[in-house]
């Protein structure tokens, strides 16, 4: 029987066409939901055809992908312990797609083509929605992934009684003779090597990994009215007024578990989900859903208008952006987009995001889907603090101790110390690592973010247990490796510029692409090692301990070879003056002390400013995806929020699927190409500091609160709540006419003593712990 429907592809249930899609129920009329806010609201007027056009769901350790099919629906879907790999160099592994929930509904045969189709994802609600009407009946999905629950929830219903009849299942993806191996598995392995025989279309699935990880998925079917019946090929309902869908993945990871440490058992964690849900009726499910995600959501809002062009779909205010029409609200939703991702992806207990957040849909993924550590898990990390979601940086912490104890043990004599740890550039949640790339500094950018989660929340607990014992012997592993340099100065022995060079060929500096030589003195190793001393030193103080030791480091930061400025004004990225003005490298590294560090200031170091100005001028604005995220951050503290906004504009540039430019997919993920999830958070984190600086200090060395240092011409009004400031400062603004007319500022974490700078204008800043102020 062939039904007539949008985008037909053909499903594993059923030999009819179907659209694939991600099932829910909208709650509410139409109308309501086309009133959607455009600067928290993606929506599509036709189902997803391609993984890049399907809208992400997540609970910090579930993701799915929903495709918002007519017909038939698909759930792409993940579970973030899902790892090939161990904690050993050279055995990286990578991240695994989990299966596929599809659902074929069965409707009666002349069915029209569905009229008022419309999926959405709403960021407020952590919710995708479907709602289509077929034969004069109007089907509605709504689907999220319970934090409180556990599980995935899919929720069907109909405007008349009876009308939902569907044949449903799981698949699990290496059951599936045709997908391709993971790198290094000899041909016919079996990735399945099931535990309990999972059927290719079942309602539970069950196996094991060549590494020995243990994983299971279940389905559990809950109708309201009508048939359930469970056989060969999956479920069947037949008859029902509504349907909800409960789904649960686990695996038995642990971040031990190449030491021979297991998890509880996979599918005695998914049954006891699946009970616990199951007990719940749905209207409590969504109800605690809701409460959970608000309290992180809500914290910050951002509304920098709309026009007729923020009404458009998503894939149509992208290309209509692109023409060059104003659509402030998508520079807010691509905002909310960071903020809801990191939510989605990272949660206290859980890994932390990978290089593709939490959704994968291949089992060889690009760059394993790890952790890369000289850019891009760091950046993921930029919006934790800045856009009010502490608990969600909670899991990078906890990785990077893991991480640093797994160093400390390793056999591998490239990563011996004497104290203190480094890392290479790419490794896996149990600590292992592709062996490509040793990052000396990699270690002290990591340690930044203890640091920055301290300077934000004030935890001092943190600082003393946590923070600071890795401040301390990082920093005395790198004061011991430092060695004698120009005039005096001290330098780096052994410096890599991430993915860039340098090679000596015949005694002379040149570059080339990926060459990972050792040269003493280069500017990203200097800079990161300068930020480490400096973070190391306030920490102390803080503490009011070290007092010895931290005479050693203030001596040997103040002898460290600084950033210089090249022949043609440029800020030097090797100890040699070698830069070509004509080289468009996507890293940017040897700006690191521009963000995210703070040793370059428009304020402080205006020639060092105008000279990193110079190099990205040099560098340009095409660039991959996280590229152009990090520009939009560098030139936000350059304080040109003019030039920012334009290089944020190229991040909203439509890509299609497997297109080979950075921008944005339909579904406003970021493209590399391919999918990395860093420049989503890299645009989130630009945003924020467009808005919002506190990274500076005055000249007393007072913390410097800057009130829209970056604003663009773009965004002559609007405001927004909740951004956070180092000093434990919670910050509402108000703008019109490029000016500020108002601020809240709230002392969070206790008593405030900083300076306020507007325009530039500043004035002293002191507030008791709990105090509000209003300004002007």
């Amino acid at each position: 029987m062939k039904l007539r429907c949008l985008l037909p592809m053909r499903s594993p249930l059923s030999s009819f066409p179907f659209a694939l899609a991600f099932t829910f129920a909208i709650a509410g009329p139409i109308d309501a939901v086309r009133a959607a806010d455009p600067a928290a609201t993606l929506w599509y007027d036709q189902p997803a055809t391609h993984w890049l056009e399907a809208l992400p769901l997540g609970n910090g350790r579930m993701g799915g992908m929903v495709f918002g099919g007519i017909v038939g629906e698909r759930i792409q879907f993940n579970e973030q312990t899902l790892w090939l790999g161990s904690d050993g160099t050279q055995d990286m592994g990578g991240y695994q797609p989990f299966g596929d929930l599809w659902f074929d509904l069965e409707l009666p045969g002349g069915t029209p083509v569905p009229a008022d189709y419309r999926r959405e994802l709403d960021l407020d609600a952590a919710m995708a929605r479907v709602t289509y009407t077929l034969g004069g009946v109007t089907y509605r999905r709504e689907a999220f992934v319970s934090h409180p629950a556990g599980v995935l929830v899919v929720r069907l219903t109909a405007s008349e009684p009876g009308r939902l009849h569907l044949r449903l299942g799981l698949t699990d993806v290496r059951a599936t003779p045709a997908a391709p191996l993971p790198a290094g598995l000899p041909s016919g392995t079996n990735l399945a090597a099931p535990a309990s025989a999972a059927s290719p279309r079942a309602l539970v699935i069950a196996g094991a990994l060549p590494n020995h990880l243990r994983y299971a998925a279940a389905l559990r079917v809950v109708i309201e009215g009508g048939e359930f019946s469970e056989g060969t090929e999956g479920g069947r309902v037949r008859g029902a007024n509504a349907v909800t869908l409960l789904l649960a993945a686990a695996t038995d990871f642990t971040r031990d578990f190449p030491r021979g440490e297991r998890g509880p058992d996979p599918v005695a964690t998914v049954r006891a989900r699946l009970d616990r849900a199951a007990a719940a009726p749905y209207a409590d499910l969504r109800r605690d859903h809701l409460a959970d995600h608000r309290a992180l959501y809500r914290r910050v809002r951002l509304d920098l208008g709309s026009t007729a062009a923020s009404a458009q779909p998503t894939p149509q205010r992208l290309a209509a952006v692109k023409k060059g029409q104003t659509d402030p609200a998508l520079s807010a939703l691509l905002f909310h987009y960071g903020r809801y991702l990191l939510i989605a992806s990272s949660r206290p207990g859980g890994l932390p995001a990978n290089l593709q957040g939490l959704w994968n849909q291949d089992l060889k993924p690009a760059w394993f889907c790890g952790y890369t550590t000289n850019i891009n898990v760091e950046m993921n990390y930029w919006p934790a603090e800045t856009t009010g979601l502490p608990e969600c940086h909670q899991p990078l912490l906890d990785w990077i101790e893991h991480l640093a104890a797994v160093q400390k043990r390793s056999r591998d004599p490239r990563l011996k110390t004497s104290q203190g740890w480094i890392i290479y550039s790419t490794n896996n949640p149990f600590g292992g690592n592709t062996a490509w790339a040793i990052h000396q500094p990699g270690s002290a950018w990591l340690a930044q973010h203890f640091y920055e989660h301290f300077a934000f929340g004030r935890d001092r607990r943190l600082l003393e247990t946590r923070a600071y014992p890795l401040l301390r012997e990082l920093a005395l592993y790198w004061v011991d490796r430092l060695v004698p340099g120009p005039n005096g100065s001290l330098v780096t022995p052994d410096g890599w510029s991430p993915e860039h060079g340098p090679v000596k060929q015949d005694g002379k500096l040149i570059l080339k692409e990926g060459d990972r030589t050792p040269h003493p003195g280069v500017s990203y190793d200097q800079q990161i090692v300068w930020d480490l001393f400096s973070h190391f030193l306030a920490a102390a103080a803080e503490l009011g301990c070290d007092a010895p030791l931290r005479e050693r480091i203030a001596a040997a930061r103040t002898r460290l070879l600084g950033p210089q400025v090249g022949r043609w004004g440029q800020l030097q990225e090797w100890l040699e003056d070698v830069d070509s003005p004509t080289d468009q490298h996507r890293h940017v590294s040897h700006l690191f002390a521009l963000h995210p560090g703070r040793q370059i200031s428009p304020l402080h170091t205006p020639a060092l400013a105008t000279a990193a100005r110079v190099t990205l001028n040099a560098r340009g604005d095409l660039a991959c995806g996280w590229s152009r995220a990090w520009k939009v951050n560098f030139w936000a503290r350059l304080h040109d929020g003019d030039r920012a906004e334009s290089v944020l504009r190229g991040l909203l540039e439509p890509v299609a699927p497997g297109g080979r430019n950075g921008g944005s997919y339909p579904n406003l993920l970021g493209a590399g190409p391919p999918f990395q999830i860093d420049a989503n958070f890299g645009a989130a984190a630009g945003i924020a500091e467009m808005l919002l600086q506190s990274h500076d200090r005055d000249a007393a060395g007072r913390p410097l609160i800057h009130l829209l240092p970056a604003l663009p011409a773009a965004w002559p009004e609007g405001s927004v709540t909740g951004l956070r400031a180092r000093g434990g400062l919670e910050i509402d603004l108000t703008w019109r006419a490029g000016r500020p007319t108002a601020a809240t500022l709230r002392a969070r974490q206790g008593a405030v003593d900083a300076t306020l700078r507007v325009g530039t204008e500043t004035r002293p800043l002191q507030l008791a712990a709990g105090e509000q102020r209003v300004w002007p």
